[in-house]
């Protein structure tokens, strides 16, 4: 059976529910949660023939007590007279929490309607117990008579979900119906590749700020970024693993690439804390290949089991292949290509020259940040012929790169005064000026107009505060999202085996951001 996509309604009155019943039909849920702990001020009988009288689709109702983390704070008996009332009404599901599931089944006394199935459901706002502890709890819910069973953790660390979709696998070869989530950004991916490991259901809101439970991604999302309706047991999962990752547009700009060329894969965000602890846990050949970002392309060099010679040269890697004749671990960078040639080319649309000498050569080039990005620029401007100088917040840092290259090395202080030629390169690697900081900037306004050409790595916001700068001080300037777009099309052609489609791809972005 397909994974359900239901939509949670949260809304203050059951007015405002009937709306956004119709709104989830609308935009392509299967089945609606009615959280009736949600609703200001509930009349049992009277709300419930309006929220189920002629309901635009299933519908699960909910009526969770303050103490599983719902907003309801009175006692049980009125709570399990509503839940009997909706069944009665026609609710295709009931949730009731497993701490008081045998009371509410006594309740019922044998009468629970045909129709109605009922989850039985528990709720971990700490953490996510072990696969022993997840397998016992399983049995408890059977054990009272559950139809659906339903399991929440808190994920504290990616791994978690490891776990679950080892419990959901093994639940469905025994058929039975499963709902396994863990809530939190480190969770997400328990939601978003529930089709794939057999999930019965899983939750997109209607709109941000609508979620019942952390970490819930939007319906509009799941459908048209994840395309999670298209999500066999087969499909290959890639991700980018990063730390944070919620900003990342490689999730919309990838997956809309597998599409186009109809490559059955989906691309999601890994938040990760340890990369070899991830990298153990996720090594089925199921998940086929990453994407490294911040701060985890230096780790990634050794985790990796083989890694591209320019990959090893530069210190970082950006992508990893897992091999399929025998799941090793294979490494490259696509950073340093796609930052280089934007710069390059940069260059060369404020002046013709010849083609086959690098505009880079002979220039002075200066990298801001000594981490995995600063290192690929770092290399490629010197394999272009560029003198290269690093400048760092920690002096330490910038100087062993700059000995790895051959170049100089300055503090972050040092560069707003450094001015030895003019038409210098900049290039900043770090993350100064990303979103939600965008009013920081590496270097002042007033040491910029030694610069012909300014290039920044962050691409959120698409013109940070360096490039304003850069330009009103008469600098060309070269967007982070030239390298971002050239760096993820050598990693769709690393993933696929396919020529990236550069058209579509710059039509995304454009769409994007």
């Amino acid at each position: 059976m397909a994974t359900l996509l239901c939509a949670p309604l949260v809304a203050k009155t059951v007015e405002q529910m009937v709306r956004e019943m119709a709104a989830s039909k609308d935009l392509g849920a299967d089945l609606v949660e009615i959280r009736l702990d949600h609703l200001s001020d509930f009349r049992p009988r009277e709300d419930l023939e309006l929220l189920l009288k002629d309901h635009p689709l299933p519908a699960l109702v909910t009526y969770r007590p303050k103490w599983e983390g719902g907003q309801y704070e009175g006692d049980d008996t009125r709570r399990f007279e509503a839940l009997r009332l909706a069944m009665e009404l026609g609710a295709e599901y009931v949730d009731i929490e497993l701490k008081v599931a045998e009371e509410f089944i006594k309740f019922l006394s044998g009468e629970k309607p045909n129709n109605s199935k009922l989850i039985v459901s528990s709720h971990n706002y700490q953490s996510t117990p072990t696969s022993d502890d997840l397998a016992s709890l399983v049995a408890r819910i059977q054990a009272v008579g559950a139809d659906i069973v339903k399991i929440a953790t808190t994920g504290v660390d990616i791994t978690d979900v490891a776990r679950m979709f080892q419990i959901i696998v093994h639940c469905q070869e025994r058929q039975v119906p499963m709902i396994g989530l863990v809530m939190g950004e480190r969770g997400l991916i328990s939601r978003l590749l529930c089709p794939k490991f057999g999930g019965y259901l899983t939750f997109g809101s209607l709109d941000a700020g609508k979620e019942s439970a952390p970490g819930q991604p939007t319906l509009t999302d799941m459908l048209n970024v994840y395309h999670i309706k298209q999500l066999r047991p087969d499909t290959k999962v890639f991700g980018i693993i990063g730390k944070p990752v919620g900003h990342s547009k490689s999730p919309v700009l990838l997956n809309a690439a597998f599409q186009a060329v109809g490559f059955d894969a989906v691309y999601v965000p890994y938040l990760v804390d340890d990369l070899a602890s991830f990298l153990k846990s996720y090594s089925s050949p199921d998940f086929a290949g990453f994407s490294c970002t911040i701060p985890h392309k230096e780790a990634a060099v050794v985790c990796c089991d083989e890694v591209d010679p320019i990959a090893k040269s530069i210190g970082a890697v950006n992508s990893i292949i897992k091999r399929p004749s025998d799941g090793k671990l294979i490494g490259y960078n696509t950073d340093y290509v796609g930052a280089i040639s934007a710069i390059e080319d940069g260059i060369r649309g404020s002046q013709v020259k010849d083609s086959t000498v690098s505009p880079l050569a002979g220039r002075l080039f200066v990298v801001i940040g000594a981490g995995g990005a600063g290192k690929a620029l770092a290399y490629g401007a010197k394999e272009k012929g560029a003198k290269v100088v690093i400048a760092n917040r920690t002096f330490g840092r910038a100087k062993e790169l700059a000995n790895l290259i051959g170049g100089e090395a300055l503090t972050l202080a040092e560069l707003e005064n450094f001015h030895p030629e003019d038409g210098m390169i900049l290039a900043n690697t770090t993350s100064i000026g990303m979103h939600p900081k965008v009013d920081e900037s590496p270097v002042p306004k007033h040491a910029l107009g030694a610069y012909g050409v300014v290039f920044d790595a962050v691409y959120t916001p698409k013109v940070t505060r360096l490039l304003r700068e850069a330009e009103e001080s008469g600098a060309t300037i070269v967007s982070g999202l030239e390298m971002f777009i050239r760096q993820a099309m050598g990693q769709f052609e690393l993933f696929t085996g396919l020529p990236a489609p550069e058209s579509l791809f710059r039509e995304i972005v454009a769409k994007n951001t």
